[in-house]
């Protein structure tokens, strides 16, 4: 009976990978007993955004090639996946460094980055949130964690910052760390150290995902991110304007030179769209539109999400209060489909080097 549902079960494909789910390992611990055949369903991010389909094609497989009537209890667990890293990394216990970015400022960037890691985190993985925006880190206002400070302890021999957990993440800025009212005047070396503080002496732990909350432009931060850490991919975050859409290919560009050389994952177009309030159903491109398609077009990228603008989002957000958990059925719709696709990307990426068109 065992050899008959597993023969079953390499009829069904994990579509992204292109194999059939027994050849990759994913089904696991298969037990019967009498009509009852259980079995865990492992797979390769708990945000698989196709994980209802892979499970109802392992129900019909079974049911229609091995016996119509056997009870079957399929257990959907999770193994975040990552990418071969050097023996020794500092950061293994992260799996997968995702970085944030955008060409121009004020694109909505850490809300993206914010809302994307609760929703990761929403969905059963372990998330971490670093603003790594050292000039204006916003992260302490969007989690409503002003004037909050973060602990410190002994970790071996060494000194760690322990990261400030809320919404179900681990999050961490230099915001944390200051008083807000501090202006840094900080020459690039020092940034630099400050960023490789923020990575290295923070007790992250085990992380499936650590999102990165990176400055606008280019400069710095980002030469250190890409060559002495293992990020991993890029999500980057425009506006349908011409203005943001010209400064993006700029931050396109420069994750194509070979001194930095990351993937992007895709790209997410933020103010799309505005709906007021008593008109949730209209539709009004007060920005323009069609900026993210034609980067996606220009440069082979998908386009990850068409999130909405709504007058509630920012004021809540300054109330420390993220859109995705604000009661805003949109909202939290768009972040958990963005949060499937970035896992599902950054998933076909570990495991065949390439993206899903």
């Amino acid at each position: 009976m065992k050899d008959k549902i597993l023969q079953a079960l390499s009829n069904v494909d994990d579509p992204d990978l292109k194999k059939d789910i027994v050849t990759l390992g994913m089904v696991q611990d298969l037990t019967i007993e009498g009509h009852k055949v259980r079995f865990r369903l492992v797979l390769t991010t708990p945000a698989c955004p196709m994980k209802d389909m892979i499970k109802n094609a392992c129900l019909n497989a079974i049911h229609h090639l091995v016996d119509q009537n056997l009870e079957v209890d399929i257990i959907i667990d999770s193994n975040v996946t990552t990418q071969k890293r050097n023996s020794g990394d500092a950061l293994s216990g992260i799996k997968n460094i995702i970085a944030v970015a955008s060409g121009k400022g004020g694109v909505g960037k850490s809300t993206v980055a914010t809302n994307l890691a609760i929703a990761l985190g929403m969905m059963g993985a372990k998330t971490g949130l670093l603003d790594a925006d050292i000039y204006g880190p916003s992260l302490p206002t969007m989690l409503g964690l002003r004037n909050t400070r973060p602990d410190v302890s002994k970790q071996g021999e060494k000194m760690v910052i322990n990261p400030i957990e809320k919404f179900g993440i681990k999050s961490m800025s230099v915001g944390l760390l200051i008083d807000e009212k501090q202006a840094l005047v900080w020459r690039g070396p020092m940034i630099t150290t400050a960023l490789r503080q923020l990575m290295m002496d923070v007790a992250w732990g085990e992380l499936d995902y650590l999102v990165v909350d990176m400055p606008p432009g280019t400069g710095d931060i980002y030469l250190t991110m890409a060559q002495q850490f293992p990020l991993s991919a890029v999500v980057i975050v425009t506006t349908p304007q011409q203005v943001s859409v010209a400064d993006t290919r700029k931050s396109i560009e420069m994750f194509r030179m070979p001194a930095i050389s990351k993937p992007i994952l895709g790209i997410v177009e933020n103010m799309s769209y505005f709906s007021p309030a008593e008109l949730p159903g209209s539709k009004y491109h007060i920005f323009g539109r069609g900026g993210a398609e034609e980067l996606a077009a220009d440069y082979g990228l998908p386009v990850l999400s068409f999130l909405p603008l709504f007058q509630s989002l920012a004021q809540r957000a300054d109330e420390g209060i993220p859109a995705i958990m604000q009661d805003n059925a949109i909202l939290k719709t768009e972040f958990i489909q963005l949060a499937e696709k970035v896992a599902q990307q950054m998933a076909v990426l570990n495991a065949t080097g390439e993206l899903v068109s």
